[in-house]
Parts: structure tokens; sequence; C-alpha cells
């Protein structure tokens, strides 16, 4: 007998988690929507990481455990995504904890679940009171990132725009990030709700992504360069270009060119509209 597809897998991706994974199970035990599976991925822990995983197993309709070597965080995201069996992915580290009891029972009554590719909200770090971080612009993308605790993803975001790149061993979820919320192809969703704890002073926080920070603003003008206000434009251009001039394989010099040309455009696209307004 085929069983019927959980609408969300939750992800938890898994090393020496012990302290904290019976946590995380927890406030997903707890939830009030019952349709989903949980998959915990594991780097091969040597504590008691998945005898803790083994005894939540009677707890939920689906509980898979995985332990192999990975190559970080990441990786053990991208096999959660190629395992999983829901609609809707959602990634969870081993010492989050979602917010309360009826999270995802208000996420998923939400007419967008129906109609939207992306779900987000906010989180709250256990360390601050305050939630991190509302409704995100394309702008605010560019200096700030998207707490992958807070984002619910339809499984065909990832088919859109693909995986988690593992060049990025920090911020590969704002590489990520950048490339659906800039895409036009995924239709997303802001939700004023806070979605989970998140425990400050993780990866993220501890470590800088050289290979990241070097590309990001690259990356902004590849995927949301005509999104941006002309102010930031010339901002992340001009930042690519000293960039550039430091290291010569950042960006192509023959881009640099089209993306002087796109700018010289706008600002003229931009005087004979105002022009145009003011004579009439």
């Amino acid at each position: 007998m085929i069983q019927p597809k959980p609408t969300i897998s939750v992800i938890i991706p898994t090393y020496n988690s012990g302290a904290t994974l019976s946590i995380a199970l927890a406030s997903i035990k707890r939830q009030v929507f019952k349709d989903l599976e949980v998959l915990i991925i594991d780097g091969v822990s040597t504590d008691n990481t998945l005898e803790i995983a083994q005894k939540y197993k009677s707890h939920f309709q689906v509980l898979t455990v995985v332990s192999e070597p990975d190559k970080g965080i990441y990786d053990a995201m991208n096999k959660g995504i190629s395992l999983a069996k829901g609609e809707w992915l959602f990634f969870m580290g081993s010492d989050d904890s979602l917010f309360s009891a009826h999270v995802l029972e208000k996420i998923f009554s939400l007419r967008a679940a129906q109609t939207h590719d992306v779900i987000y909200g906010n989180v709250q770090s256990t360390r601050f009171a305050h939630p991190y971080d509302g409704e995100f612009s394309y702008y605010k993308l560019a200096t700030k990132n998207i707490c992958h605790q807070s984002i619910f993803f339809r499984r065909s975001v990832f088919q859109k725009i693909g995986k988690f790149n593992l060049k990025y061993k920090i911020w590969a979820d704002w590489d990520h990030n950048i490339r659906w919320f800039y895409s036009s192809r995924i239709k997303k969703y802001y939700t004023d709700a806070t979605i989970a704890y998140y425990a400050d002073g993780g990866l993220s926080s501890l470590n800088e992504d050289v290979l990241f920070i070097k590309r990001k603003n690259l990356k902004l003008l590849i995927h949301g360069f005509t999104k941006l206000p002309p102010a930031a434009r010339r901002d992340i251009c001009n930042l690519a270009i000293e960039e550039s001039q430091k290291k010569k394989s950042v960006v192509l010099p023959g881009f640099l060119k089209v993306v002087r040309f796109i700018l010289r455009i706008h600002k003229f696209i931009s005087h004979k509209f105002i022009s145009h307004k003011f004579k009439k």
C-alpha cells in the first residue's frame, strides 16, 4: 500500500547533538499539526545523538535517521532535500526549537500555503528577546540574511533554483536566499509570526565565509541588480569593481562593461522620464 506523502518534511542536520536534539524533537512532537515527517541527517556522531533520535521514533508518523559522513551542514541539508517526501521542506538546527505548539498549524492555514512557493516569518534568539527580522526587501537582503529557521520551502523551489552551494561553508543559505528571493519564478510570502527559537552563536556567527563575502556583490549583480534602488545598484556595482581590481578573477571585465552600460541606460531612462513628467 502506497503511503500518502506528508505535507511537510522537517530536516534536522546533526553531529554530536546529544545535548540539544531532544529539545528540537520535543518542539516538533508537541505540534498540533501532525501531517509531517522528520528527517535526521547525521554526520556520524560519536555521542548519544542517534540514541535520542531512536527514542523519538514512536512519536512521529515517520522519523528517518541517516548517519553517514558528510561535507558539513549544507551537505546534510541537501541530502535531506533528496530524501524528503513532503510537499514543503523546513530546516531546523539540532539546537533550535519551534516557537509554539501552533506554528505549523498557523502556517498551513494561510492561503499562501496554497498559492506561494516560499513562506517566511521571524525567529527569536535564545539569548535576546527581540524577534529577527521582519519582512525583507531586495535591498535588505543585500545586507542581512533570512534565517533558515524561519523559512518554509515548497519542494519545487529546489527544482527551479537548485540546492545549497557547498562551495560556501558558512553562508550557503544566504547564497540560496539571494537566488530564490530575487527570482521571478518564486512566489514568496511574509507572515508576521515567530516561527522558531534559534541558538544564537552558531556556525555563521563564529566564522566568516571568505569566498561568499568575496562573491556576494557579484551575486547581487547577477540575481537582483535590476530590482535594487538606483543608489544601491551603484554602491554594489562600485564594490564589485573594487573587488575585481584587487582580484581580476572575481568579476570578468566584459561583465563589468555590461553593468556600467546598464547603469548608464538606467540613468538615461530615469532622466527622460522625469523630463517628460515635468513637461506635462
